[in-house]
């Protein structure tokens, strides 16, 4: 199994950007597919952003297409979420989530492992 650890969350503006990570260990990074999630309060845990085990696809919610960009170093076990030109609507927890394929996916339920979450506010 992996363990995920997510940093890098923060309050920024409206119009700012922020840089998320996700550090794993255990079994062989590169072995998974890995995602991002994020939950506001009183909502859902919705998808924002996936890749493939060597990074060569990535898939987007189209919220955040254009405005994020995901990432994975897969010598150096990190994940990143480089995110631009935020909105208060972007205000959640973000998780990160890996799972046992070899594609993306946009289902919550098709992930395995789980990070504890990161805090994004975007101020207006």
């Amino acid at each position: 199994q992996v363990q995920l650890v997510e940093s890098g969350g923060g309050l920024v503006q409206a119009g700012g950007s922020l840089r998320l990570s996700c550090a794993a260990s255990g079994r062989t990074f590169s072995s998974y597919a890995m995602g991002w999630f994020r939950q506001a309060p009183g909502k859902e845990r919705e998808f924002v952003a996936a890749i493939s085990r060597s990074g060569g696809v990535t898939d987007y919610a189209d919220s955040v297409k254009g405005r994020f960009t995901i990432s994975r170093d897969n010598a150096k076990n990190t994940m990143s979420l480089h995110m631009n030109s935020l909105k208060p609507e972007d205000t959640a927890v973000y998780y990160c989530a890996a799972r046992e394929g070899v594609v993306t996916s946009k289902l919550r339920s098709r992930y395995d492992y789980w990070g504890q979450g990161t805090q994004v506010t975007v101020s207006s």
